[in-house]
């Protein structure tokens, strides 16, 4: 494939239709009934048959259009293309509020090029299943929902900011982090635990939250996610976590010094 086949616009609306494809099998499933299917890391790690589903829909879907891409999917789908450009998927994030039938659960679809020292998302589309919504960036045109441009919430002290974040499957991390959530807590609004970072990224980027940090995240968790937040106004910062596990931080440009140091201050990072 020539550059030209690897236009950013040409790329998000393949992702768009292939994530819309992947949320209504997703949806199909949740209506069927859910079991699941194996655990990874934990009894708390699961899988369902709709994660694998949904990933060999994006898979199928992506090749028969780009064979010569990569691939990079949750559940153990991987290989190198010869096209410059890689797929990296998350077919259900938020799998355990997929199980419960607790409406936060998205398909996430990000494309990126593999041309210089590390890869870069060009195109990226986090689905939510539930509502329907499509949240969409590429490079240096914005981050939109459903075609509505999108932008991060105002400036607002600290003690006025909803902060989102998560938890990792180790329980013995889990004491750690809630430890580290216990110091935020007087400090801020609130702290929701909604379970899906890429809509949590999204919520950054539409201003329905002030901040984001979770340890223990991994590529296709934020790849999408991660350019729409920046689009938006963020700043996302991939760093080391107290357990030692990638950590995301995420917050609008104009707050977000102060909310990493307050991140830094609660014991959320690797000293």
């Amino acid at each position: 494939m020539s550059g030209r086949d690897n236009l950013p616009e040409d790329l998000l609306a393949l992702a768009l239709d292939t994530a819309r494809a992947a949320a209504a099998l997703v949806a199909e499933h949740r209506r069927a009934g859910v079991e699941v299917a194996a655990t990874k890391s934990s009894v708390s790690d699961v899988v369902t048959e709709a994660d694998r589903a949904s990933e060999e829909l994006i898979r199928s879907r992506i090749l028969a259009a780009r064979p010569d891409d990569g691939f990079l999917g949750e559940e153990g789908t991987s290989f190198d293309g010869t096209s410059g450009i890689r797929w990296v998927v998350d077919p259900i994030d938020g799998t355990v509020n997929f199980l419960y039938g607790i409406p936060s659960y998205a398909v996430s679809v990000a494309a990126q090029s593999m041309a210089g020292p590390e890869p870069e998302t060009v195109a990226g589309v986090v689905l939510d299943v539930s509502t329907g919504a499509a949240y969409t960036a590429i490079p240096g045109a914005g981050a939109f929902r459903d075609g509505v441009r999108l932008g991060v919430r105002a400036p607002a002290p600290m003690a006025e900011r909803l902060v989102l974040t998560g938890f990792n499957y180790s329980a013995e991390l889990r004491r750690i982090q809630a430890a580290a959530v216990g110091r935020m807590l007087p400090q801020v609004r609130d702290i929701r635990r909604l379970g899906s970072c890429a809509l949590d990224l999204c919520r950054v980027a539409e201003g329905s939250a002030d901040a984001y940090v979770e340890e223990g995240i991994s590529d296709w968790d934020h790849a999408a996610g991660d350019l729409i937040a920046r689009e938006a106004g963020a700043v996302v910062e991939l760093t080391t976590g107290v357990g030692g596990n990638d950590a995301l931080i995420c917050a609008p440009a104009h707050g977000f010094a102060d909310f990493r140091t307050l991140v830094a201050d609660c014991g959320f990072l690797a000293a």
